[in-house]
C-alpha cells in the first residue's frame, strides 16, 4: 500500500518530534527545524579534513615499484549554487608525502597542490540529508621536491592535468551549518625526472580523497 505524504510526515513527526509535511509544507516545516535548504545563488564554504590515499602505479627506468604514502591534512572548498540542484565546487588544499623505490630505496618527499573543480548534482537540495554527484578536472602543482641525498641529488615532477569523479552528502545541523561526508577519485600522471633525466619514471598516482567536516551556507 503507498503511503501518502501526509502520512509520512506524521510518522516523522511522532519518531522525531519534528514538524515534517510534504512537500507543499515543506518550507513551513524546515522553518521550524531551523534549515532553509539549498537554492540558486548560495554559497557554501566547508573546512573538511581530507585524507588523499594514492593508488598508484609506476615502475622507474632502472626497474622496480614505486611507492608513495597517504597524508592528512585541512582542506577548504566552496561552493557556488548555480540552481537548487546545480552547483560548483573548488578544493583547495596542500599535501605532503614520502616517496620511495623497491630499487633505489628513498626518493625523497614532494609536495602537491592539487586545486581541483567540479560540477555537482544535488538530488534532494531542500531536504536535511542531501546527497549529490560530480564530475570535474584537477590540476597538480608539485613543489618543495627533497631529495633524499647520496646517490641522488635531484629530483622532478611535471604539474599535469586530471580527471575527478565524486561522491558526498550534507546533513543540516540547524541554522545554515552542515556536515559533510564526501569522497573523490582523481585520474592523476606525473612524469618523474630523476638526477637531471638519468633516471625516469612514469607515475599514476589515482589518488583517492575521502573528506568529512562542517560547511557553513551563506
Amino acid at each position: 500500500m503507498k503511503i501518502s505524504t501526509k502520512s509520512r510526515a506524521t510518522a516523522a513527526a511522532l519518531a522525531l518530534g519534528v514538524a515534517v509535511a510534504g512537500l507543499a509544507a515543506a518550507p513551513q516545516a524546515q522553518a521550524q527545524e531551523g534549515f532553509s535548504g539549498k537554492s540558486a545563488g548560495d554559497i557554501m564554504v566547508r573546512a573538511r579534513l581530507i585524507g588523499v590515499i594514492p593508488d598508484e602505479d609506476a615502475t622507474t627506468s632502472i626497474g622496480g615499484n614505486v611507492g608513495v604514502d597517504n597524508d592528512w591534512v585541512p582542506e577548504v572548498d566552496f561552493t557556488y549554487f548555480v540552481t537548487d540542484n546545480v552547483a560548483l565546487e573548488l578544493i583547495a588544499a596542500t599535501t605532503r608525502h614520502d616517496v620511495s623505490s623497491t630499487v633505489a630505496g628513498s626518493l625523497g618527499k614532494v609536495s602537491l597542490l592539487p586545486p581541483t573543480l567540479t560540477l555537482q548534482y544535488h538530488f534532494l537540495p531542500k531536504e536535511r540529508v542531501s546527497p549529490y554527484l560530480g564530475a570535474g578536472v584537477n590540476y597538480t602543482i608539485f613543489y618543495n621536491e627533497d631529495a633524499p641525498g647520496g646517490a641522488i641529488t635531484s629530483i622532478d615532477y611535471d604539474d599535469s592535468f586530471g580527471w575527478a569523479l565524486q561522491a558526498g552528502v550534507d546533513v543540516a545541523m540547524g541554522g545554515n551549518w552542515y556536515a559533510n561526508l564526501d569522497v573523490k577519485k582523481i585520474f592523476l600522471s606525473t612524469d618523474v625526472s630523476i638526477n637531471g633525466g638519468a633516471v625516469t619514471a612514469d607515475v599514476d598516482l589515482d589518488p583517492w580523497v575521502v573528506g568529512f567536516g562542517v560547511g557553513y551556507k551563506f
